[in-house]
């Protein structure tokens, strides 16, 4: 990951990142920082601070390519556990997002999988292994995140029944419940969920705590939640009931 994806990855964990503790941590000078703040505010990324800067409200969707790199590698950790717990020749619900694009990537090597999905980069990773069967609805593709979120898109979710249905999420709430940017992001993830003998929630750190306007369904009605690590307090109390339906990513075990 680049020093920048770093940087903002901090300021979105911590909601601030100051210049000096940042030069420190990266190993390179006060100007260095300085800069890529900078050019970080000039994106709409950072908001600058005395000293520093401020990630910008976390109720207003990142573009695509920049949620793409933020906690890449706990998200690819989840990835490689969620392909563990698929079989060759199961049929899977992918839904949007970028960790379940991820979960895509790192099913390449199960065989003949039917996947039905409204994640164009979910579908194009398991392209290339020609005895996969990829189902996707048709209408407009939204850019520049590659997905479809119109009434075709959600309802193909109810014309199957699948072995395992991978769903991300914008935000957790401190009560549990599950939140999207867009009111057809919910029903598309529930409608996922229903039809899923095995429901399986994906969600770095980052997703306690952060905003969205759209509600629907709760963590504890998840089969399977994969997380990168356990989430701090207060959140840490929404884990501990569901136990062995947990999974922290790297871990052999269950979140006990």
């Amino acid at each position: 990951m680049d020093r920048r994806s770093v940087i903002l990855e901090l300021a979105q964990r911590d909601g601030r990142v100051m210049v000096d503790a940042l030069a420190e941590e990266l190993g390179v000078s006060s100007h260095t920082v300085r800069r890529d703040l900078n050019a970080l505010c000039e994106e709409t990324k950072l908001r600058r601070l005395h000293g520093g800067a401020e990630f910008i409200d976390g109720s207003a969707n990142m573009p695509y390519a920049a949620r793409s790199v933020l906690n890449f590698d706990a998200k690819q950790r989840i990835a490689r556990t969620v392909a563990g717990m698929v079989f060759d020749g199961a049929t899977v619900f992918i839904s949007i997002g970028t960790t379940p694009a991820l979960v895509a990537r790192a099913l390449a090597e199960k065989e003949a999988l039917t996947v039905i999905t409204n994640n164009l980069n979910a579908a194009m990773a398991l392209s290339e292994n020609s005895a996969n069967r990829i189902i996707l609805p048709g209408g407009e593709m939204r850019l520049p995140d590659r997905d479809f979120l119109n009434e075709e898109a959600i309802s193909v979710f109810s014309a199957y029944r699948a072995d395992f249905g991978i769903f991300g999420v914008g935000g957790i709430d401190v009560d549990g419940s599950l939140l999207d940017f867009h009111e057809p992001e919910v029903r598309a993830r529930e409608q996922i969920r229903a039809n899923s003998r095995t429901s399986v929630l994906v969600a770095d750190h980052s997703k306690f705590g952060r905003r969205a306007a759209a509600v629907g369904g709760t963590l504890a009605e998840a089969d399977a939640v994969v997380l990168d690590r356990r989430p701090d307090a207060p959140f840490g109390a929404l884990v501990e009931p569901l136990r062995d339906r947990v999974r922290v990513a790297g871990n052999a075990g269950a979140v006990a």
